[in-house]
């Protein structure tokens, strides 16, 4: 794995140089100072779409961490989306710090439960959004053909693994085959401990599922409403460019990047396949390279400020963590002074 990511990280970083040196130094610098300060609410966009996101989040939680304040959960999706994007692990280290900034408060299998199915509801609304984008929009819009082909087959392998994904949470096979290994005497007691974990999470998934059914649809709703703010943010980026584009040509060009997205979030940072996929979605719509490679790098510009934001998020997370452990254990020292004290005078 590590290999992977470090040949994904040469090749993309590749990919961005020849995309400069392609389109010009020079060319893209003109671009970026057409934003001016345009470039300040453009990323601050994002952080509206990330509110909807986090709101979708929260549906997916259940026991002690649905309750939790939704600011709380904002600054927990927030810290994930950082390490996502600082550290090379293909969007799997983001998930694993969700979860772990969740047992902070509550140790339960709800805390992985809720990384799960949010995972599943972000994907699912991904691929929906695409999917409807495509009828309403890309549909309307002369794309190579070759390109068509690869989005119907590709989006129907992630509809059939998301699906697939659902049922092993509704019907709790997460652990399906850790028990049968189990159940033959294979892999000793580590491998039983693991089984009586991974047990805990399919009865807490299932009992989600059961109490709780209108929930991912609700979860899904308001990711997709996240994916939306997209298209706002696109026109206003052509906006301030100068181009004459329609909302419709603005939410083609989101549509078709969102779809590129979803096809690479294995690859550490997406770097330089992002800056390329927005090339090939500009190019699409009838736009030039500089134009789509300048939105590229305004999308790095706008993960690198929010992931910052959810950095420090993370880090006063933490701290707050410690200091809250700190004050239990002062009081807990208090008390039993108290108890000594008063014990003393009887």
């Amino acid at each position: 794995m590590k290999k992977f990511h470090i040949f994904s990280i040469g090749t993309g970083l590749l990919l961005l140089i020849f995309l400069m040196w392609k389109i010009g130094i020079s060319a893209l610098w003109h671009e970026l100072t057409l934003l001016g300060w345009g470039l300040v609410p453009l990323i601050l966009i994002e952080g509206i779409a990330d509110i909807f996101h986090a709101l979708g989040w929260r549906y997916c939680l259940s026991g002690p961490h649905r309750s939790l304040p939704f600011v709380r959960i904002f600054r927990i999706r927030m810290a994930g989306f950082a390490i996502n994007h600082l550290t090379p692990t293909a969007s799997l280290g983001g998930e694993v710090t969700k979860g772990a900034l969740l047992s902070l408060d509550h140790k339960s299998p709800e805390a992985v439960t809720g990384v799960l199915i949010g995972k599943l509801s972000f994907a699912l609304s991904q691929l929906l959004f695409v999917a409807f984008g495509s009828l309403l929009v890309l549909s309307r819009i002369r794309l190579p053909a070759a390109l068509w082909i690869g989005m119907l087959l590709s989006s129907a392998l992630l509809l059939i693994g998301i699906i697939g994904f659902l049922l092993v949470q509704k019907y709790g096979k997460l652990g399906a085959l850790i028990r049968w290994l189990v159940s033959h005497r294979i892999g000793g007691n580590p491998l039983r401990r693991v089984s009586h974990e991974i047990n805990e999470v399919d009865n807490a998934l299932r009992l989600f599922y059961q109490t709780h059914p209108a929930s991912l649809p609700v979860a899904v709703f308001w990711h997709i409403v996240g994916f939306g703010v997209g298209i706002i943010k696109t026109w206003y980026f052509l906006t301030l460019l100068g181009a004459e584009a329609s909302m419709p040509v603005a939410a083609g060009i989101w549509f078709l990047g969102t779809w590129f997205d979803l096809l690479i979030f294995a690859i550490p940072f997406n770097l330089g396949v992002q800056e390329g996929s927005r090339v090939i979605a500009f190019k699409a719509l009838g736009f030039d390279l500089v134009t789509g490679m300048t939105y590229g790098v305004t999308l790095r510009l706008e993960q690198i400020f929010w992931a910052l934001f959810g950095l420090i998020n993370y880090i006063f997370l933490l701290s707050e963590k410690r200091q809250g452990s700190s004050l239990a254990v002062t009081g807990q020292s208090s008390a039993l002074a108290f108890w000594g004290y008063k014990r003393g005078r009887e």
